[in-house]
C-alpha cells in the first residue's frame, strides 16, 4: 500500500483529501496510482496496471510500430476514462527509455496526450532516475543510511545513490528486461551461454558506473519495479530468502531453474506472473550483472517506484519553495555565468507586465512561474557568443539534462529564450494556436527592451492590456520623451509583431 508514514520537512498548502494520480509509460507496462494526500503523505486510493510492451514494438529503425501504439493508445484511454474529472494540476504523465528512443515518439506523445486528456512529457535518463529515489525514499523508514537504489525497468537501467530525501548520484544506462530479453533470449530459449553472453554484455553498458557507484559509495542496496520485485517474490515464495530479499544465491538459483525449465514457455515457479514470464530472462541477467559489478550481496526490494515519485514531485510543483525546478535554474545560471542583477530585472519586470494581461487562476500561475525561469535564463547563451547568446541559450535548454525538468518543459523555455529577440515570425509554427505562449514571450521581449540600459526601468503607468485580438501597451504622459531610447525600442518591437498573426498597439505618450 501506497503509504508514508513520515512527513517530510517542508510541508505544502495543497487540501487534505485532494487526490492526485500519476501515470507512468514504462517499457513494459503502463501503469497508474491515484492517491489521496492526507496530514502531509499520500495513501493510495488506485492502483492499475497494464502489460502493452510498447518497448518491444520498436523495430530497426527505431520506430514504434502501428500495432504497439494501438496498445498503448487503448490503455491510455481506459486511464483516461478513469480521471476525467481530475484537474490538470492533480495528473502527471511521463514517458520513460521507449519514447526517449522512438524516432516517431512525437506521434505516439500526440495522440496519447489526446485520449489520456492530460499531457505525456518524456523525461531524461537522469530525471528517472531521481524520481524513482523520490518514490522509494517516501516508502521507506525514515533513516540516514547512504542508499544504493537500483530499477532494472524494460529498457532502461537506473542507479541512485542518495539519504533520506536527497538523491546525491543518479545516472541512466541503456539496458533492460526487455531489450536484453529480446536480443538474448529471443526464442525464449534459457541456455548457460545465452546468460553468459547476456550478462557479459550487460558488464560492458554498467562497466562505467563502477567508478560512481562503487561499494564504499552506499550502505544499504534497495531494488525498484518489475524485475527486481518478480525475483524477490519468486525467491521468497521458494523458501531461499526472507520476504523481499535478493541474495547472490538466489540469483544463481534462479538462473539454474531457468537453464533447466530450457524456454520461457515451459517455465513453472510459483510467484511469476504470465506477463513477467518473457521478459525474466533479460531482467535477470542485468540483476545479476548489476550485484557482480558493485559488489551487492543483498538487496531489499523497495515498495517505492517511478509513479509514486511523480505524486510527491506534484506536491512539491505545487510551492515554489519546495519546487526543484527554481533550484535547477539558479545552479544553469552559475554554470553560465549569467549577470544574476539583470535576469532579477528582466525576471521582475516581465512578471509585472503578465500579471496585467493574465487572469488570476492556477493555469495563470504556473505561466507567470514558466516566464521567470525564462527572463532569468534570457542570457544563458552569453558566456558562448554575445550577439547570438538567445539561439545558444535555446540550444543549451534544449540539449541539457536539468533536475526536476521533463524535455518538453526545457523546450518550452528554450522556445522563449529563442524569441527574445529578432524576429517573432521564426516561432510562428510554434506560437500558433498557443495563446499563452504568445503573452509569455510579448511580456518577455517587452522586458527586455525595457532593461536594455542594464538597470531598474521606470515603468510606472505602464500598463498592457488586451483589446479584442490585439494587445495594447500605454504608458503616462512624458514618459516616451523622458526615455527616448526605450519609446524607440518599444516601436521596434510593435513592428516586430506586425509581420505575424498577432499585433501589439503602443500609446506612447
Amino acid at each position: 500500500m501506497l503509504n508514508c508514514s513520515k512527513k517530510r520537512n517542508t510541508r505544502h498548502n495543497m487540501n487534505d483529501g485532494t487526490l492526485l494520480a500519476a501515470v507512468d509509460l514504462g517499457s513494459n507496462s503502463f501503469r497508474l496510482e491515484i492517491g489521496r494526500f492526507a496530514y502531509g503523505h499520500i495513501e493510495r486510493i488506485e492502483y492499475r496496471k497494464e502489460t502493452v510492451r510498447l518497448g518491444g514494438g520498436l523495430d530497426e529503425e527505431r520506430k514504434l510500430t502501428p500495432e504497439a501504439m494501438q496498445r498503448g493508445w487503448e490503455c491510455l484511454a481506459r486511464f483516461g476514462e478513469r480521471l476525467a474529472d481530475f484537474s490538470p494540476s492533480q495528473v502527471r504523465a511521463v514517458a520513460t527509455q521507449t519514447l526517449r528512443e522512438a524516432r516517431n515518439r512525437q506521434e505516439f506523445i500526440a495522440r496519447g496526450s489526446e485520449v489520456l486528456g492530460y499531457p505525456i512529457d518524456v523525461v531524461s535518463g537522469p530525471e528517472e532516475a531521481r524520481l524513482i529515489y523520490q518514490g522509494v525514499a517516501h516508502l521507506l523508514p525514515q533513516s540516514d543510511e547512504r542508499r544504493l537504489v537500483v530499477d532494472i525497468g524494460g529498457r532502461s537501467t537506473e542507479l541512485i545513490v542518495g539519504q533520506q530525501f536527497s538523491p546525491q548520484l543518479m545516472a541512466s544506462y541503456r539496458v533492460g528486461s526487455v531489450a536484453w530479453s529480446a536480443r538474448y533470449f529471443a526464442q525464449g530459449a534459457f541456455t548457460p551461454q545465452a546468460f553468459s553472453t547476456a550478462e557479459i554484455a550487460a558488464k560492458a553498458v554498467l562497466d562505467e558506473a563502477l567508478d560512481t557507484f562503487h561499494r564504499n559509495a552506499w550502505e544499504v542496496a534497495y531494488g525498484a519495479s518489475g524485475t527486481v520485485g518478480a525475483v524477490a517474490d519468486i525467491l521468497a515464495l521458494a523458501g531461499l530468502a526472507p520476504a523481499g530479499a535478493i541474495t547472490r544465491a538466489g540469483l544463481d538459483w534462479l538462473q539454474e531453474r531457468l537453464v533447466r525449465a530450457q524456454s520461457a514457455e515451459r517455465l513453472r515457479l510459483e510467484g511469476l506472473k504470465d506477463e513477467r514470464r518473457p521478459v525474466l530472462g533479460g531482467g535477470l541477467s542485468v540483476l545479476r550483472a548489476v550485484f557482480d559489478l558493485l559488489q551487492i550481496d543483498q538487496m531489499q526490494a523497495a515498495q517505492g517506484a517511478l509513479r509514486h515519485g511523480l505524486l510527491y514531485d506534484l506536491l512539491d510543483r505545487e510551492q515554489p519553495a519546495t519546487d526543484l525546478r527554481a533550484a535547477a535554474v539558479q545552479g544553469l545560471m552559475q554554470r553560465f555565468a549569467v549577470d544574476a542583477a539583470q535576469a532579477e530585472r528582466v525576471a521582475r519586470t516581465a512578471g509585472i507586465l503578465f500579471a496585467q494581461v493574465a487572469p488570476p487562476s492556477p493555469a495563470s500561475a504556473a505561466a507567470a512561474r514558466e516566464l521567470e525561469w525564462a527572463a532569468r535564463m534570457h542570457e544563458l547563451g552569453s558566456l558562448i557568443s554575445h550577439s547570438d547568446a538567445h539561439r545558444h541559450g535555446a540550444y543549451i535548454l534544449d540539449n541539457t539534462d536539468v533536475p526536476g525538468f521533463t524535455a518538453t518543459e526545457l523546450h518550452r523555455l528554450g522556445l522563449l529564450v529563442l524569441g527574445q529577440r529578432g524576429k517573432v515570425r521564426k516561432l510562428e509554427a510554434e506560437l500558433h494556436g498557443d495563446t499563452g505562449l504568445v503573452v509569455q514571450l510579448l511580456c518577455l521581449r517587452l522586458a527586455v527592451a525595457l532593461c536594455h540600459a542594464r538597470r531598474d526601468p521606470d515603468i510606472a503607468g505602464l500598463t498592457l492590456q488586451l483589446k479584442g485580438t490585439h494587445h495594447v501597451l500605454t504608458t503616462r504622459p512624458g514618459w516616451a520623451r523622458a526615455y527616448p531610447q526605450s519609446a524607440y525600442l518599444l516601436r521596434e518591437e510593435a513592428l516586430a509583431w506586425q509581420k505575424t498573426p498577432w499585433e501589439l498597439r503602443l500609446e506612447l505618450h
